[in-house]
């Protein structure tokens, strides 16, 4: 089980990220732009995640995986129940979507120093 405090400690270390709080969720975001977030409880953790790849890895893994609430679905976003996940399929996540909010050449310097495969 991945924890709130695991999922902090991992995106504070990708460059540009802040951490902000909105009704007691954690949100990390880079600039404006929110790539992930963990509820107050601990138990979901939201992502950003190709709108068009969604229903797919909802259906899937509907165990580990669920559709953003309706107000989000408008978004890049998808959530995953953090008690389903192990920490580096949490890394993946959470990896993948600051991805989509950086600039290419940020994001390929941090895998590669990193020692992360580079993105498609």
């Amino acid at each position: 089980m991945v924890s709130g405090i695991e999922v902090r400690e991992f995106a504070l270390t990708l460059p540009r990220t802040t951490l902000g709080y909105v009704r007691g969720s954690a949100r990390y975001r880079i600039k404006q732009i929110v790539y992930a977030g963990v509820s107050p409880d601990e138990e979901l953790m939201g992502f950003g995640f190709p709108k068009a790849e969604r229903d797919g890895l909802v259906a899937g893994e509907p165990e580990k995986f669920l559709m953003p609430r309706e107000s989000d679905l408008r978004f890049n976003w998808v959530v995953v129940r953090l008690p389903a996940i192990d920490a580096e399929e949490m890394h993946e996540l959470v990896l993948d979507a600051w991805t989509m909010c950086v600039p290419k050449f940020l994001s390929r310097e941090y895998r590669l120093a990193n020692d992360w495969p580079l993105s498609e």
